[in-house]
């Protein structure tokens, strides 16, 4: 096991080798923007994480994380278009200072630097041949999920019911499959085994899913100074969320007629999320959800104990302990 290297540290140098051109200035400047804007860096991390854990080197995941950060972004640019977000991390979204043509055209060329990043692992660079198809695999199918999670994200915004685990299938889709795949592709890169891999796999996806149903619930009941949006933010928007589907398979007829109506309202008053926020207290969605949360965060740390202990295991321990403690 070669010395600990810090993985926060390491995600701010795979960032800084990102060679991103400076003309034509009307693509790379939204690109150089969106890159600087900043975020918890959670998925580089992971890639560092995941390699460590194996044993193997994290100096040698450098490009994978720059892959799976150039990624995510690229994703968030063409999420903001779609849900006509005016701001990302408390600045102006690309598609907002620029406009939709230059968002998506950057967002584009985000998404081919990601698979170049890639091209770092050929046999020419001194790995094993079998390192470069392996990770293009995990990383091409991790692009494809999160693409047919953020369809089914839309096609729930239409549908006037949706199933509980169809919503844990979406947000495994659109949230855990990069988080899966960073913690994969480390385990690639350090030369584990590919049970050892699939460990690594479950530790992701489990730690994504929690951390979209706390998503959910951090909108529902934390503090909006904390938080950085309204409370009862999804509600006023109409969003499916596990909250307001559980609320609606629990509720009587009168409730569940009158929680549908809000969430179909686009012009919802502050008494009428309060209504709603108030029927997730009666209806003990609030206690289930958290326990919700601890179940997939106990299945994350249960998947963990396959590896021994490590600096690394310590570190992935605690980002899902702050993960789990989180307001915002």
């Amino acid at each position: 096991m070669s010395d600990f290297k810090n993985p926060v540290e390491l995600a701010k140098k795979a960032l800084a080798q990102i060679h991103i051109p400076e003309r034509p200035k009307s693509l790379y400047d939204p690109v150089r923007y969106t890159m600087n804007l900043g975020g918890k860096r959670i998925r580089p991390q992971l890639v560092f994480i995941g390699c460590g854990m194996v044993g193997g080197d994290p100096e040698k995941a450098v490009n994978a994380a720059a892959a799976v950060e150039l990624l995510h972004n690229f994703t968030l640019i063409h999420d903001d278009i779609m849900d006509q977000a005016s701001s990302r991390r408390g600045q102006p979204s690309v598609h907002t200072r620029w406009d939709e043509a230059t968002a998506i055209l950057s967002g584009d060329v985000m998404f081919n630097m990601a698979f170049e990043q890639l091209s770092h692992y050929k046999r020419e660079h001194g790995f094993s041949p079998d390192l470069f198809p392996a990770l293009h695999e995990i990383f091409g199918d991790a692009t494809r999920i999160v693409c047919e999670g953020q369809a089914m994200d839309m096609e729930f915004e239409t549908a006037l019911t949706v199933e509980l685990s169809h919503y844990i299938e979406m947000i495994s889709c659109k949230t855990a499959a990069l988080l899966e795949a960073s913690l994969k592709m480390g385990g690639l890169i350090g030369e584990t085994e590919k049970n050892a891999v699939e460990k690594l796999g479950v530790v992701g996806r489990q730690a994504g899913v929690a951390f979209q149903i706390q998503d959910d619930l951090l909108d529902a009941i934390a503090d909006p100074k904390t938080f950085g949006k309204r409370a009862g933010g999804d509600i006023y928007e109409g969003k499916k969320t596990y909250l307001s589907i559980l609320a609606l398979e629990r509720a009587d007829r009168v409730q569940k007629q009158k929680i549908s109506a809000i969430l179909q309202n686009s012009a919802c008053t502050e008494t009428d999320v309060s209504y709603v926020i108030d029927a997730y207290h009666d209806l003990k969605v609030i206690n289930d959800t958290k326990e919700a949360i601890k179940n997939h965060y106990i299945a994350c740390l249960s998947a963990l104990d396959t590896f021994g202990e490590s600096e690394y295991k310590r570190a992935i321990c605690d980002l899902i302990e702050s993960l789990k403690e989180r307001q915002s």
